[in-house]
């Protein structure tokens, strides 16, 4: 999914920077910092104080974000912006019955994403029981260098943009399996463009392996991807590659088919 990085893009005449800043405020707010002070948000977004109040009051007139007078928190309607995308792309509304039979015939949890810069973004997930010390959820973002969805993702990218996606990426190993490299991340992006899918076993967390598969559109371009992932001590690589590729593969085609007979 060709998707530049927010950071990577350059302001042009039509930049809005209010804009742009109130979104900074937005994203400031997160699991780990659910309820901020005014400087809170102001550190995080790189506001001084009275810049990052007046985005607060204003958010807070609209009704995203609510306030006890001194702690400031996200409200539930800012949800709405996410719903906006997932019900302007109707992918997502043909994917989730397939996703859920894979899930009953594999017995093994299948998410999808799409990729946004240097990282994945989750937008379903269909769980079968918790396999990972990362709680996922829709809009959660992982690394892209080092997930079977990232690197099919990224290898719907010509090469030269693959390049300086890697190199933009914070690469850190995050087990003794993780590949860093950028030459041998870039060889495996090839090899999931030559074979239509990808496996990766323990880069992102020990003991977690993923196989990832492309969703094309009417075009053939992709953008999302589909995995299925489970414990390593209980489906090993080869297992999963044997036995849940094939129906991976055929959930895949089944979603790209209906997304093809869109005639957005």
């Amino acid at each position: 999914m060709a998707i530049s990085s927010h950071a990577a893009a350059q302001p042009g005449d039509g930049y809005v920077q209010s804009f742009a800043r109130g979104l900074e405020v937005i994203r400031t707010f997160s699991a780990a910092a659910p309820r901020q002070t005014l400087t809170e948000v102001a550190g995080r977004a790189g506001l001084t104080r009275a810049g990052a109040r007046r985005i607060l009051l204003t958010l807070h007139t609209l009704g995203y974000v609510e306030s006890d007078g001194k702690l400031f928190a996200l409200t539930p309607r800012i949800l709405d912006l996410g719903f906006a995308y997932l019900s302007s792309m109707p992918i997502w509304n043909l994917a989730e019955p397939v996703m859920e039979a894979l899930v009953a015939r594999v017995k093994e949890s299948c998410s999808a994403a799409a990729l946004e810069g240097t990282d994945i973004v989750y937008v379903i997930r269909v769980p079968t029981r918790k396999i990972m010390s990362i709680s996922l959820g829709v809009g959660s973002r992982l690394p892209a260098y080092c997930t079977s969805m990232g690197r099919v993702l990224l290898a719907g990218l010509a090469d030269d943009e693959v390049l300086r996606r890697l190199r933009a990426s914070k690469r850190s190993e995050l087990t003794r399996h993780t590949i860093t490299d950028v030459d041998a991340l870039l060889a495996k992006v090839q090899q999931a463009r030559r074979q239509g899918w990808c496996l990766v076993n323990q880069e992102l967390e020990e003991g977690l392996v993923s196989i990832a598969a492309p969703l094309a559109n009417r075009a053939g371009r992709t953008v999302a991807a589909l995995n299925i992932s489970g414990q390593a001590n209980r489906t090993s690589a080869r297992l999963m590659q044997e036995t849940m590729l094939p129906p991976l593969l055929e959930a895949a085609r089944s979603i790209s088919q209906l997304l093809a007979a869109q005639r957005t």
